[in-house]
């Protein structure tokens, strides 16, 4: 008798050629991505410079809204299990790209000073349940040995939102005005995000007679969890050493990554020129892309993961330190930072989960995940002032004078998120 049900079969069998329906939730989770990302991480830099033509508010007001956006954001991410175990994950989703559409139009119409904060509740819940922590729910189910590929796969969709919404706000917001560009682009987001959750947000494995990775039904599972992996009920996960240090690693690597990304376009613009200084940045992303599906199909199943995150943020400290011996003026230095410091950029949000992975019972990772990209999150969000900061009483202050601060600063706290990593590994 075929130990596979009709309904596998069906599932899988496409056109007379075999796929894994989780490659198909993959590929949503990637469209998902883009969207989340497009409209709830790079819009909000673009917001802050529209908002500010528009009224002609301070830069602190308008900052401040930003950073709002994401401390509020990180507080529903620190609640998305308990939201997904209430209404599940497809109403989550569909209601968060709802709040995410009002509240970008939100800021487009705000004519007082208290009304980009008060569009922000909407803005910072919404896009949380389209980023990292939502992209996790929703693959994790489907692979095992897998999941690193698949993953990888998923969160470049957060790269390819950059390079799609970042060009495409400007244009929009030029051609239409900030309030229909919002409304427009947010009632696309919503119409494809429905549709997504519909089709493939709303299934699982068991309901599909499906085995995670495209394993038959009958095959046994093995856990991909350490034999040292102990469940971690209620407060004992804040005691965790694994667990701190693995928030703190990630928080680390985001806040460095985050800082110095938001002055890098402002310090390459006086040497290479605004045109270049933008394609180096597109060529970040490419890396971060590169960067992350290789490491996501080519890190070996049985490895220490956090002895990959750590070479990850290796690199990027190699990108730094060729920032600083560019001295200001060799492009072929800055170039060289660019590609090894854009080529951790992904890892730094699809290697946290995978650790996880392997570091806490299955039962134990779905509570994991999002507490340590709420954790990272909350961190980051005060990353561009600290950099601008620095930028502006370092000694030697201006553009160019303060860079090599910058730099400096990036890499040492790598090096801190290093030494997090590593201070959690098993003995």
């Amino acid at each position: 008798m075929d130990i596979e049900s009709e309904t596998a079969r069906q599932a899988k069998t496409m056109g007379g050629t075999t796929l894994f329906y989780g490659w198909r939730v993959v590929a949503a989770a990637f469209t998902l991505a883009v969207f989340g990302w497009g409209l709830g991480f790079y819009g909000p830099p673009i917001y802050l410079h529209a908002v500010r033509e528009a009224r002609g508010w301070s830069l602190a007001l308008v900052s401040s809204a930003v950073t709002a956006h994401y401390l509020f954001g990180a507080m529903v991410i620190a609640n998305l299990p308990g939201l997904y175990r209430r209404f599940g994950i497809p109403t989550v989703t569909k209601m968060g790209a709802i709040a995410l559409a009002l509240g970008v139009t939100g800021w487009a119409l705000a004519a007082q000073p208290w009304q980009p904060f008060a569009a922000t509740l909407l803005s910072g819940a919404g896009w949380v349940a389209l980023g990292a922590a939502a992209v996790n729910a929703i693959v994790a189910p489907w692979f095992d040995r897998k999941r690193p590929a698949a993953l990888a796969q998923a969160y470049n969709g957060a790269s390819i939102g950059g390079v799609v919404f970042s060009p495409l706000w400007g244009a929009a917001i030029g051609w239409l005005g900030f309030p229909l560009a919002a409304a427009l682009i947010g009632a696309v987001m919503v119409v494809a995000v429905w549709i997504l959750a519909d089709l493939y947000f709303a299934r699982s494995p068991q309901q599909m007679g499906l085995a995670p990775d495209g394993d038959l039904i009958a095959t046994p599972t093995i856990s991909s969890a350490s034999p040292t992996a102990r469940p971690l009920a209620g407060n004992l996960l804040w005691r965790n050493v694994r667990f701190v240090t693995l928030a703190a690693g990630m928080a680390l690597g985001l806040f460095a990554q985050i800082g110095l990304l938001a002055h890098l376009f402002s310090l390459l613009v006086p040497v290479m020129g605004a045109q270049i200084a933008g394609i180096a940045a597109g060529a970040a992303t490419a890396a971060a892309i590169a960067g992350r599906s290789l490491v996501g199909w080519l890190m070996p199943a049985g490895c220490d993961r956090r002895l990959v995150a750590c070479a990850s943020y290796g690199v990027q400290i190699a990108g730094s330190l060729a920032f600083l011996l560019a001295g200001g003026d060799s492009v072929p230095l800055l170039l060289l930072g660019i590609v090894l410091f854009g080529a951790g950029i992904g890892n730094a949000t699809s290697l946290p989960p995978l650790i996880a992975q392997v570091e806490f019972v299955r039962e134990d990772v779905p509570r994991v995940v999002p507490l340590i990209v709420a954790i990272g999150q909350a961190t980051y969000a005060f990353a561009p002032a600290v950099f601008g900061l620095i930028r502006e009483w370092a000694p030697g202050a201006g553009a160019a004078g303060a860079a090599p601060w910058l730099f400096v600063t990036a890499a040492i706290i790598q090096a801190l998120a290093i030494a997090a990593l590593l201070a959690g590994r098993s003995r």
